[in-house]
């Protein structure tokens, strides 16, 4: 899983610096807020369009130019998170869409232009479907509370120079406010009948209290400065303003949220959540099957995987059935890990094959380098792996933070897996190839993100990496499937909990029966499944087009087909809707014959 980015830009890279201005372009003036409710301009081209939009989401989300390190920009404030910056955000959201729409896409598949105005409509568009759900009232799962994220930046900001000392110390008091404002959306979702499902929210308190603790990330710059002036300061801060702020919070949970919050777990129990469902799935797949469609799916590629388990377990583990070995590799000693260190260096062994082999099937390759970490305490109890991203100049490493707790009943088999999807040449090669696009893109293809085309990619490296030959041996091959096997159940499962009326507990049982992986995970990820409808749809509908498109044009190529080429294609726009991918290498097919 990739943690969720947000889309961003810096003014300081003046953006309307870089791309170049045409005799019939209105020259932009006033704030973007003004502008949303004002006449469009007359002519104005997607560039310019596309510079006002980057530049209102570095105001309306400046910790992500942290996350990318971009140029120029301040680390000293986070997101506006009051309903009425949310609303005034929409507008603006609806004004450039209307512009969008009346503008009509450019011609030609691929080009920067024709990338530029279909990622910018299907973002825009995407985003409104969704606002039924009020998702910004009910964020207080492990998977969706403000601790999930924001600490991050803190792990990650910039200490060289006393301005950004400041600037530390200026977003750390910010996070004050914004915990109060969280408390005053979730008292508001509560009032109106919105409310993150129950059992989805009780490890929450826990998981915020962590970041008291004298190693949180919170307090990570004071670690990196290495000053005693800087930390005293930051220590100040931290105990007088942002500590009671947090442990308000863990309480509201405890004492007002839990009591109220809804014992059922399917969305539709949250006001308009059955007309919500759909919504997210064509938001994070950017397709649009029924629930029906999927579940259907999810059943079918499970069969298709059960026959290729069976095939190796005949073969290499007699006597087993495929539910009594899923259930071994999770409590056998011959299957498990002793210790968290040696869950670690089993990834850290693999990783660098793997960054070898990739020359072989792709002609780009990233320059940003990958470290592999255990998640920090406040994150170990729901981490099941996921990709942070690298920087846009390739200076800052990405990092795949890996799951190794309770390693005696964590499976070898699906750590390759696993790496192969966050690392080489899942997340973080098809990330870092974004980034390092450079002016060949308009800066919203490096910056914009969607489930389905960035986890349907990992899931198909997965599957690449077995064609490269990079898992070690039968065990890592049943870890594959296992894994592969998930995503499937995934469509079963998320749609069976908020559509066909499934207990948590069969959803539970469905994913044990399907796969290696460890019970604690398992529980952890169907409770993200329940706190975040519609995501976990996204993988296997990603990577049934990639595959559906790379035998097309194996077929339409023959033996003209070139593997570097297609993946160079693949991954040369961004992070395009599937549909956008679909008329991308159709094209791109075309231009090869």
């Amino acid at each position: 899983m990739i943690q969720k980015l947000s889309i961003i830009i810096s003014c300081c890279l003046c953006l309307s610096c870089d791309t170049k201005q045409t005799a019939d372009q209105t020259p932009l003036t006033g704030s973007p807020e003004q502008r949303a409710t004002e006449p469009a301009p007359l002519q104005r081209n997607i560039e310019a369009i596309a510079d006002e939009y980057l530049q209102a989401l570095l105001v309306r989300d400046p910790g992500m130019g942290t996350s990318y390190s971009l140029p120029g920009v301040r680390h000293d404030r986070l997101p506006d998170n009051s309903l009425a910056a949310q609303s005034q955000w929409e507008d603006m959201e609806d004004a450039w869409l209307e512009e969008l729409n009346a503008m009509g896409s450019p011609k030609i598949p691929g080009s920067r232009d024709w990338v530029t105005y279909g990622l910018l409509q299907d973002t825009l568009s995407r985003a409104k479907e969704i606002r039924i759900c009020r998702s910004e009232l009910w964020s207080a799962s492990t998977t969706t509370a403000w601790h999930t994220n924001l600490p991050y930046l803190f792990e990650i900001q910039p200490v060289d120079s006393n301005d950004h000392k400041q600037q530390v110390l200026d977003r750390l008091l910010d996070l004050k406010r914004y915990i109060d404002i969280e408390i005053v959306n979730l008292r508001i979702g509560l009032d109106l009948g919105y409310s993150a499902p129950r059992l989805t929210v009780e490890e929450v308190p826990g998981e915020i209290r962590s970041l008291l603790l004298d190693d949180s990330p919170l307090l990570n710059p004071a670690v990196r400065a290495g000053e005693p002036e800087f930390s005293a300061s930051l220590r100040v801060l931290f105990d007088r303003d942002v500590a009671p702020a947090i442990e308000r919070f863990a309480q509201f949970l405890e004492t007002e949220y839990l009591p109220q919050a809804r014992e059922q777990i399917a969305l539709s129990f949250n006001p308009r959540g059955a007309e919500c469902y759909p919504g997210l799935v064509r938001y994070f797949a950017t397709v649009r099957p029924t629930a029906e469609e999927i579940h259907r799916l999810g059943l079918a590629q499970i069969a298709g995987i059960r026959a290729e388990m069976q095939a190796i377990i005949d073969v290499h583990f007699s006597g087993e059935s495929i539910e009594s070995l899923m259930m071994n590799l999770n409590a056998d000693p011959n299957y498990t890990f002793a210790t968290r260190a040696d869950v670690l260096n089993y990834a850290l062994n693999s990783v660098e094959a793997s960054k070898t082999a990739m020359k072989n099937v792709f002609g780009t390759l990233p320059k940003a380098g990958l470290l592999i970490k255990p998640y920090p305490a406040y994150r170990e109890a729901g981490g099941t792996g996921e990709y942070h991203s690298s920087s846009e100049d390739g200076s800052r490493p990405g990092i795949y933070y890996i799951a190794v707790a309770d390693p005696t009943h964590r499976s070898i088999a699906g750590q390759q897996s696993v790496l192969y999807h966050e690392g080489y040449p899942g997340h973080h090669l098809q990330g870092a190839i974004a980034l390092e696009l450079g002016e060949k893109v308009h800066p919203i293809a490096r910056y914009l993100w969607n489930s389905g085309y960035g986890e349907g990619w990992a899931l198909y490296a997965e599957r690449l990496a077995a064609e490269l030959d990079l898992y070690t041996g039968p065990l890592d091959q049943i870890g594959l499937l296992s894994d592969q096997a998930a995503r499937a159940a995934r469509l079963v499962v998320d749609s069976g909990l908020h559509t066909r009326g499934w207990s948590r507990q069969r959803a539970v049982e469905y994913m044990l029966a399907n796969t290696a992986w460890p019970p604690g995970d398992i529980e952890a990820e169907v409770n993200r499944y329940i706190s975040w409808p519609g995501q976990a749809n996204s993988y296997m509908l990603g990577m049934l087009e990639i595959q559906r498109l790379r035998r097309l044009a194996e077929t339409e190529l023959g033996q003209d087909f070139d593997i570097r080429r297609f993946h160079d294609r693949l991954l040369g726009n961004g992070s395009v809707s599937l549909p956008m991918l679909d008329e991308s290498i159709r094209y791109w097919i075309t231009t090869q014959q």
